[in-house]
């Protein structure tokens, strides 16, 4: 092979690995509900949680320790880096894992993927920021697509008061909590680099998740977990959680927001897939029809105002 071609194929793949990580990231986060699910069939959320979190954990670790950018954080972030992990590991972990027992792991996928939603809501409700009338728009087309997910398409129904499952309702409250989450995580990143921080803020919130194992059922669900468990829950922590938050971090360097930001909307079409495959989740025509409004809704709210977030 010529200089000349072996330059091409090095410039090549140098543009390439960037969406292949990305690309990554997303199919292990669309995954990873169905992965849940499968370990949730021997031990509780916590269990499923606190595993996924130690392993990321040293997988973070490691990595972090290899760039050569581990630090310990500043005395007076304590209490900031403590709070995020709680809400953005402990309680948002809890709301999804708990919620996944009874919620379809499309259900909620589609509902996650409205969380760009709820951070445009919170710009404009917490930092004033222009909500232009596009974003109002696919605000309100991104509702009626999360009725139609949660309903099973039936609008008319006289139960449309009520949401069909607790799970439901668990995952609709984790989308605007990883909003808060988001939001209150722009002072860290002023100071921390995305990967370390993501470590200090995971870390805290495995402590919390911790305490919430010992409150209820302790270690001895381990001996439950099957080999199937074991494999989900292993591709939890190395996979969903410690190789795909790094490798998108990685990518946000090398590409544009916007079109970094357009591979999310590959997530819940992953999951929706991967849920008919493993779990034998049917696919409902409301769910694909539900789900393409989310997508249409999100779609307005991002071209009108940069608001992409994992």
């Amino acid at each position: 092979m010529t200089n000349k071609g072996s330059n091409y194929l090095e410039s090549t793949m140098k543009q390439t690995i960037p969406y292949l990580k990305i690309l990554f990231s997303v199919t292990a986060w669309g995954l990873s509900f169905i992965a849940t699910k499968v370990a949730l069939k021997d031990v509780s959320p916590a269990m499923v949680v606190w595993l996924r979190f130690a392993i990321g954990i040293i997988v973070l670790f490691a990595l972090a320790s290899l760039r050569n950018q581990l630090v310990l954080p500043k005395k007076k972030d304590l209490g900031y880096l403590i709070l995020l992990g709680l809400i953005g590991i402990t309680f948002h972990q809890w709301l999804q894992s708990t919620g996944l027992i009874t919620s379809d792991a499309t259900t909620t996928a589609w509902i996650v993927a409205t969380t760009p939603i709820f951070i445009a809501l919170l710009g404009w409700l917490v930092l004033k920021e222009t909500l232009k009338w596009g974003a109002v728009v696919g605000i309100f087309l991104a509702a009626i697509g999360v009725l139609f997910v949660v309903y099973k398409g039936e609008l008319g129904s006289t139960d449309i008061g009520k949401i069909s499952s607790s799970g439901d309702l668990l995952i609709l409250i984790s989308a605007p909590n990883w909003a808060v989450f988001t939001i209150l995580s722009k002072k860290g990143l002023r100071s921390y680099s995305s990967g370390l921080m993501i470590l200090f803020v995971m870390f805290f919130g495995w402590i919390g998740t911790t305490i919430i194992l010992f409150a209820e059922s302790g270690f001895h669900e381990i001996v439950l977990l099957t080999q199937g468990s074991w494999i989900a829950i292993i591709f939890l922590g190395i996979g969903a959680t410690g190789l795909a938050y790094i490798f998108w971090f990685d990518g946000l360097k090398e590409i544009p927001v916007s079109k970094q930001g357009a591979f999310l909307y590959l997530e819940p079409l992953v999951t929706m897939i991967g849920a008919n495959i493993i779990l034998q989740e049917q696919l409902l025509k409301s769910s694909i029809y539900g789900g393409l409004i989310i997508l249409l809704g999100v779609w307005l709210v991002n071209k009108s105002k940069n608001v992409i977030q994992t």
